[in-house]
């Protein structure tokens, strides 16, 4: 390991969040219902037929309302990008309007202007986990063809209004978490256990098709922005030296890698044809489809949060813990208090993996601790002594430095939830993420208040040295 990291100029260093986990509001400004309103005990629980009282995500942590506020917290630490998304159903209600609505609109402008004020650049997801619940019950959302025309005009709409001042887009949050979680990544109505793989695989391109569409319709709006892809980053390990093993995890690794292929490359690899053609799946592709599919991406970002190991024997297939992606525990990691393996090494790993693979600019857009934090008082003063996250998001950002060092291009890193939110797996707020604490608990209790952690002076020094004091 080096003795010293060298970030470059202009590495951009800040925070990230989702609308449906921070704004609340869910009701207000003409907003429309998303699949995230009825799905009030996140990934881990049963949809509901219609919005219940005890979803936390309705008032999440009022970002809606306290926006300025929380900007000038990002500000204060040093921010020089924020990563937010635009809630899909506050500008198209139900998502098949052909008119925007102008009240949704006018939000974000709000945001931008004080995000501009500080001088924070801000990095927009287009669609992150919040399908409008409108397309999930009518078209069974990304299964049908009809979801890629609707995406046009929303992504479009996005562009000809804010093009002059967002640089920095993503189409899809975790595109290659569709096959794992549908309802929430792609709005899929129909129920896990019911969707067929043709179902899945079409719903699969449908979005592939819409993320290049959009990145041509950018290139048309707005030429200057840049446009990036979003994955979901699992480095897997094979339990053992058994090369049955390394074949599980290459055929993990192909589960993944197929959507940053298809983004870097601009058309379908071999191994997924031979999967297509193995589970007997004949996709509706059109020529008009292969075409945008060349409509290649600019970055490449991603989350990390944890890494897997695989094996090709059954035997040995325990599920971890709040692995949502699969695979096997790695008897060498420790885990968080959800089941997370805890990795640093893995992120320069996949850093190298990526950059070898697609030779295009990275961008990490999430990681992070989930834990449960204690509020106590120090010197009069309310927050958190969070030593465990500091720990944390050293050992990462010191594995950043090191993929810099090896001659990975990497653009910027923003924290997964810089403020606590709502969590998107179990849809608790006692899952903490933030260098700001809310005062809001589970039982949906709390001022709202917000308290400056241990780790946000922390994480304001890191900023200003430009990593210079990381510990090593």
């Amino acid at each position: 390991m080096t003795d010293s990291t060298v970030f470059p100029d202009g590495f951009l260093w800040g925070g990230a969040t989702a609308a449906n986990q921070v704004e609340g509001a869910y009701d207000q400004g003409g907003k429309g219902l998303s699949v995230q309103d009825v799905m009030p005990q996140g990934i881990v629980g049963p949809r509901t037929a219609v919005p219940t009282p005890d979803n936390l995500k309705h008032e999440a942590i009022d970002f809606y309302h306290r926006y300025a506020e929380d900007i000038a917290l990002f500000a204060e630490m040093g921010f020089s990008v924020y990563r937010f998304s635009i809630a899909w159903s506050r500008i198209f209600p139900k998502g098949d309007e052909t008119e925007p609505n102008e009240e949704g609109l006018a939000f974000y402008d709000r945001v931008l202007d004080e995000l501009e004020k500080h001088g924070i650049e801000p990095l927009v997801t287009i669609s992150h986990y919040e399908t409008p619940l409108h397309l999930a019950e009518t078209y069974d959302g990304w299964v049908s063809r009809e979801l890629i025309g609707f995406y046009e005009r929303y992504a479009r709409t996005l562009f000809e209004r804010y093009g002059s001042r967002v640089k920095y887009w993503l189409t899809f949050n975790e595109i290659n978490s569709l096959p794992h979680a549908p309802f929430m990544s792609g709005g899929i109505n129909t129920p896990k256990e019911q969707l067929t793989d043709q179902q899945l695989f079409q719903a699969m391109h449908h979005e592939l098709v819409a993320s290049a569409l959009a990145t041509k319709v950018a290139r048309e709006v707005a030429p200057q922005a840049q446009i990036g892809c979003m994955v979901l980053a699992m480095p897997t390990y094979p339990l053992t030296p058994d090369p049955a093993d390394m074949l599980a995890v290459m055929d993990a690794d192909h589960g993944n890698f197929v959507f940053g292929d298809v983004h870097t490359r601009g058309e379908y690899p071999g191994y997924f044809l031979r999967t297509l053609r193995e589970r007997g799946i004949d996709l509706d592709i059109t020529d008009e489809d292969r075409e945008l599919l060349t409509n290649t991406v600019d970055f490449v970002s991603f989350s990390y949060y944890m890494s897997i190991a695989e094996t090709a024997d059954p035997a040995k297939r325990v599920a971890g813990e709040g692995n949502i992606m699969g695979g096997v525990p790695n008897p060498t990691l420790e885990v968080s208090e959800w089941g997370w393996a805890i990795d640093p090494v893995g992120l320069r790993i996949v850093l190298n993996q990526f950059w070898d693979r697609w030779q295009k600019p990275l961008f990490i857009v999430e990681n992070g601790l989930g834990a449960k934090d204690q509020l106590v008082e120090v010197d009069g003063r309310k927050t958190v002594i969070d030593d465990y996250r500091i720990a944390y998001l050293n050992d990462h950002l010191v594995q950043v430095g090191e993929a810099l060092s090896d001659g990975v291009d990497v653009l910027g890193y923003t924290s997964w939830g810089c403020i606590d939110i709502v969590s998107a797996s179990t849809a608790q707020l006692s899952k903490r993420y933030g260098f700001v604490y809310v005062d809001r608990n589970d039982d949906g209790s709390g001022t709202l208040e917000r308290f400056r952690k241990k780790s946000f002076d922390w994480y304001g020094d890191v900023i200003r040295s430009n990593g210079a004091t990381l510990s090593r």
